[in-house]
């Protein structure tokens, strides 16, 4: 099977963060026996580089048909109907819903499309009745287990030029990003370092997470939640808000929690993992069911379901 992806969520030198999770999943597909896998990706930031894209991405390919071209974010869809496909699928990540108009450019694409997944099934309600025809399949990207496992924190820390003496909170974010609730994860830390993921090189994000006591994961919403799965994989306590995946991977888990925003309760629940030297918790085996190579052959599977 040959498939074209066409995103604006992918990495790039001046954002080596971007869009890693969509990489992961290409780099899945491509592990699988029989898939080929193209990517277009599309420079985000204004409607003219979308509007761009189509003409560009006609011209790339003008000689190709590929079985299926899938879009990941709403707003690639446009672009990518200027590839020749026999069939068609996107993948919505959560801003492509939620702000009012990449909504409405969303929802209006997605009639073309012959499969309309989300990357979870919170997210799927939110897709508009009236603009798909078919159910919404749910299609996470998924964790890469390989590169997110325990390292011992005082090795992280070495490795990242951090104290080895000290306790140190993670928010995994982009702080500017305003339904990551930076706020609130400062609230929670006190005086406490909080280390925040600003556009952080994906290979360097495992030490990251291994280096902190504790995750910090307060969003008011998640189109999945892939850092949940990230400080899972590698048995670092976590703390989230009941949104996207968090629900479903963190319940019953000890040393994690997951439960509404609650300062006065957050900190009593990281207390412990700030005075503890290397503080973990069985988590793998949550994350381990989504996999990037285990979402990866969900997603072929859809692909072939299509006919």
């Amino acid at each position: 099977m040959r498939a074209l992806i066409v995103t604006s969520m992918y990495p790039s030198p001046r954002r080596p963060a971007l869009g890693s999770f969509v990489r992961d999943q290409v780099e899945a597909l491509r592990r699988l026996p029989g898939v080929g896998v193209e990517v277009f990706a599309i420079e985000p930031g204004s409607i003219g580089n979308y509007l761009r894209a189509g003409p560009q991405l006609r011209k790339r390919h003008a000689h190709d048909v590929f079985d299926v071209v899938h879009a990941h974010f709403g707003l690639s869809a446009w672009p990518a109907l200027a590839a020749r496909g026999h069939k068609r699928a996107v993948s919505l990540h959560g801003t492509d819903l939620a702000h009012p108009r990449s909504r409405l450019i969303t929802a209006a694409a997605l009639r073309f499309y012959d499969l309309v997944a989300t990357v979870s099934e919170p997210l799927s309600r939110e897709v508009p009745g009236w603009a798909h025809r078919d159910p919404i399949a749910v299609l996470p990207c998924g964790v890469d287990l390989t590169r997110f496992h325990s390292i011992p924190r005082a090795e992280a820390r070495a490795a990242l030029g951090l104290a080895t003496d000290r306790p140190y909170l993670l928010f995994p974010s982009e702080p500017s990003r305003p339904e990551k609730r930076y706020d609130r994860a400062v609230e929670v830390a006190g005086d406490v370092q909080l280390l925040a993921l600003r556009n952080v090189d994906p290979s360097e994000a495992p030490l990251w997470v291994n280096a902190a006591n504790a995750v910090l994961i307060p969003s008011e919403r998640e189109g999945f939640g892939l850092a949940v799965l990230e400080a899972l994989a590698c048995d670092v306590p976590v703390l989230a808000t009941p949104v996207g995946i968090a629900p479903t991977v963190l319940d019953g888990v000890d040393g994690a929690l997951c439960t509404v925003f609650d300062a006065e309760r957050w900190r009593a629940a990281i207390a412990p993992h700030v005075e503890a030297g290397d503080p973990r918790i069985a988590g793998r085996e949550r994350a381990e069911p989504y996999s990037a190579d285990r979402m990866a052959a969900q997603v072929l599977a859809a692909w072939q379901a299509l006919g």
